[in-house]
């Protein structure tokens, strides 16, 4: 009995110093993002204050309110990047899981040999295609548009990976059972797979959103009018114009991450089920 009560103790010790730990290193990992909010809402006599004050003494929303009010604005950024996101957050996971499909559960000739090649694509470094895509986006004269950033984000080779890994963990023989009462593959995969697959595919559209969100480099290249700038363009040109004033630099900063944490806390309970469940099949 004693040992018993000797182990639960001990037990419960070593859960809470883990609790501790990871308390403290998460904090630690927080930290530079919960300065650049503190940062946001300080006068710029109290940025660099020592020691650091993680609570504004005397906290003002002026920061914050000229960075919506000063110059463009970060509306028009917002609204072009929220149309961008959001747009690829819909259709390419639903267009990777329709590739995803095929890929492991059609049978076809060459099928895992083109699927080879096809993550081949992963290994090519996104900036030798700048120019290529230049060229294309030209002589489709989508260049200085947001289709330029929109049509090359529809396809994910990372998203058909991981969605055709999920799929694969799912039995054969529900296929083949629908296909006994006459139902065909688009049948199947939106009545039976789609439903399936709510997990792994909002974890998809997370990283999918977050990756356009943050998307500076295609930006950069392929947009040049200001009135089509995304946030990471945008937030570029604001600090440029605000110089040194760390104050509205964070502001901008915190403002461009809210939609981040807004989409990663309302779908955070299907990321680790969807990366559970695309785990690769030994």
């Amino acid at each position: 009995m004693n040992a018993s009560v000797s182990r639960t103790l001990r037990n419960r010790v070593a859960k809470g110093l883990n609790t501790i730990i990871m308390a403290f290193l998460s904090l630690l990992l927080l930290s530079p993002m919960l300065w650049m909010i503190s940062t946001s809402f300080k006068k710029p006599k109290d940025v660099f204050t020592y020691p650091i004050q993680w609570i504004p003494l005397n906290p003002v929303m002026t920061n914050h309110i000229k960075v919506w009010t000063t110059g463009d604005g970060f509306l028009m950024f917002y609204l072009n990047s929220l149309k961008i996101s959001v747009t690829l957050m819909i259709l390419a996971p639903l267009l990777a899981a329709l590739a995803a499909y095929g890929f492991s559960k059609i049978e076809f000739r060459g099928r895992n040999q083109i699927f080879f090649l096809y993550l081949c694509l992963m290994m090519i470094p996104q900036q030798v295609l700048f120019v290529p895509k230049f060229i294309m986006f030209d002589w489709m004269h989508i260049y200085n548009t947001h289709w330029a950033l929109i049509l090359p984000g529809l396809f994910s080779v990372f998203g058909v990976f991981m969605i055709r890994q999920f799929f694969l963990t799912i039995p054969q023989e529900i296929s083949e059972a629908a296909f006994i009462d006459g139902a065909g593959h688009i049948l199947i995969f939106t009545r039976m797979f789609l439903p399936l697959s709510k997990p792994v595919l909002a974890t998809f559209a997370i990283i999918d959103f977050t990756w356009n969100w943050n998307d500076y480099e295609n930006a950069l290249i392929f947009l040049i009018d200001k009135k089509l700038y995304t946030v990471p363009i945008g937030m570029q040109n604001f600090m440029l114009e605000a110089g040194v004033d760390y104050n509205l630099m964070m502001a901008a900063a915190t403002a461009g991450v809210v939609p981040l944490l807004i989409v990663f806390f309302l779908g955070q309970k299907y990321i680790i089920q969807g990366f559970s469940s695309s785990a690769v099949k030994g």
